[in-house]
């Protein structure tokens, strides 16, 4: 019962965010400044998020992130809600975070520093590393994030979003534009991906 009751508060929050979000819309569209920072507010950690964990880099995250808030601006008074309002913000944010990994396919310049700026774990070999509770978890972690960032791009954003952001798979279906069914064997195959990946910590080796 204690279950039920946590998942329907849940529920419950998402939908009473939904409505704020909307609300809010409607008044960026009349170019509410205010309205629009306190879109920003609600949903930017959410978006900075998701695009650092597509791209293993926490400064490109905040620059698309600007970018995901300025279309959201621009595009304001073509704004339906025809769907969740996340939904359709994590469209707009699969879009750009699609162009970014398309551009770096073509000009490869990720170094090793902004990828560590994600994960901010040390090598093995490094003598600050000790075998305790918090850095066997760092270390697990990084893994963890390594493994998603080998995935296919349509596969890591569908973990992602159902990981992190708890996303529904309806949801998730509609922010990647394919079929429930389709989705869930996406999600299928990218869990199998990753079990594989993280075997050694999954059996208690490192």
């Amino acid at each position: 019962m204690q279950l039920d009751r946590a998942s329907t508060e849940e529920q419950e929050a998402v939908a009473e965010l939904n409505r704020e979000s909307i609300d809010l819309m409607e008044r960026v569209k009349e170019q509410d400044e205010e309205a629009f920072e306190r879109l920003v507010e609600l949903h930017q950690h959410a978006v900075i998020g998701t695009v650092a964990k597509m791209l293993s880099n926490t400064a490109d995250a905040h620059d698309i992130s600007q970018q995901v808030f300025i279309r959201v601006w621009k595009s304001a008074p073509r704004y339906q809600p025809t769907a969740k309002f996340t939904t359709w913000l994590f469209t707009i944010t699969r879009n750009l975070v699609f162009n970014e990994m398309r551009r770096r396919k073509r000009r490869p310049e990720t170094s090793l520093e902004e990828t560590e700026e994600v994960h901010h774990v040390g090598s093995p070999d490094d003598p600050s590393r000790h075998p305790d509770a918090e850095n066997l978890q760092s270390e697990l972690e990084k893994a963890v994030d390594d493994a998603i960032q080998s995935l296919p791009e349509k596969q890591r954003i569908a973990v992602i979003l159902r990981r992190y952001e708890n996303l529904p798979y309806e949801d998730i279906a509609k922010v990647v534009d394919l079929s429930l069914p389709a989705v869930k064997s996406l999600l299928f195959r990218a869990r199998g991906q990753l079990r594989k990946a993280l075997t050694p910590y999954l059996d208690g080796e490192q």
